[in-house]
């Protein structure tokens, strides 16, 4: 198809690891633009988990509309099929006012859930077998349920930490539902970018992993200082569960365990820091396979001019006939 034939709605997107200097430069891109944000990151949905999501509030937004933030209470259960209908929703009401829909976040799935139009609604759910798998957890362990995971597809198993119940769940039972594993689906709903309802321009941030793993400590270190423990604290005392889908994520589990008397205070930072290393790790290597992506190396400076006329240039390149966005 002739690039400039494609009358597909443009979609920028912009991920990377945690850490890695999405939001600063987002927020520059979006005044370049003309773009509003849509968030990708699936903890961010939750209100009142400010610290340990990263979240930028509305005074530092600089003006820039962002989306998808702060909808749902951290007791529900909130899915990747619901954000990705959200999301389109919100892309078409930002095309509506004559602006460029830009997401910008770390959850591949999330992201890519919404560049290819995964058919999650098809496959359907089976509350029985998840109540199955949830019992497995509690008798033996989140380990022996993600090695059941790792037997039927070991290709989401490697993306997914064991500690990460709701999505271990979630592909065993697309395989218990259809006999084939949620990557292999996956991998047929993904396509090229011509297979995407967008025209898409997705934009990979990477650095050095000695950098990154360097600028995640500091990270943690930051949120710790912020107030993350009052943050977990509070959340636990206005009657949150711990075993919440949103009390799972990162930053918030290794402070109820500590809370709870279950590790050290220390104990409980090494772990965040460990696993928040390790976690970026899977989010480049989910990255890595998304097609049509253009990887920047930002060093350790995504605030640097030659970068951005360098991610710039990229965006003009592909969207041709949208030259005004920049």
């Amino acid at each position: 198809m002739d690039e400039s034939a494609d009358n597909r709605p443009p979609l920028l997107v912009l991920v990377g690891p945690t850490a890695v200097g999405k939001t600063a430069l987002s927020l520059q891109l979006a005044k370049a633009l003309n773009a509003e944000i849509i968030s990708g990151d699936s903890m961010q949905v939750y209100r009142r988990m400010d610290i340990g999501t990263a979240k930028l509030m509305p005074v530092d937004r600089e003006g820039i509309p962002h989306h998808l933030i702060d909808i749902c209470e951290p007791e529900y259960p909130f899915s990747v099929s619901e954000f990705q209908s959200l999301c389109t929703e919100k892309i078409s009401e930002i095309h509506s006012r004559g602006r460029l829909p830009f997401i910008v976040g770390g959850t591949g799935l999330y992201v890519e859930s919404v560049c290819y139009g995964f058919q999650f609604q098809d496959i359907g759910a089976d509350e029985s077998f998840r109540g199955e798998m949830r019992t497995f957890a509690q008798e033996h362990g989140a380990q022996a349920l993600h090695d059941r995971l790792q037997g039927v597809d070991s290709v989401s198993a490697n993306k997914l930490h064991p500690n990460d119940e709701g999505r271990v769940i979630r592909a065993l039972e697309v395989f218990h539902l259809t006999g084939k594993p949620l990557s292999e689906l996956q991998d047929q709903s993904r396509g090229d970018d011509k297979k995407s309802p967008y025209r898409l321009c997705i934009i990979g941030l990477t650095m050095d992993r000695a950098d990154l793993y360097s600028r995640i400590e500091q990270r943690v270190d930051e949120m710790l200082a912020l107030g993350l423990v009052d943050e977990v604290r509070s959340l636990l005392r206005e009657g949150v569960p711990r075993d919440a889908v949103s009390m799972r994520g990162l930053g918030y589990k290794e402070i109820v365990a500590s809370l709870a008397g279950e590790m050290s205070d220390a104990e409980a930072v090494d772990i965040l820091k460990r696993d928040t290393r390790h976690f970026a790790k899977r989010q480049l290597s989910w990255f890595r396979h998304m097609k049509a992506l253009e990887w920047v190396d930002v060093g350790n400076d995504a605030k640097n001019s030659t970068l951005f006329a360098e991610i710039c240039a990229i965006i003009a390149g592909k969207f041709q006939i949208d030259i005004e966005y920049i």
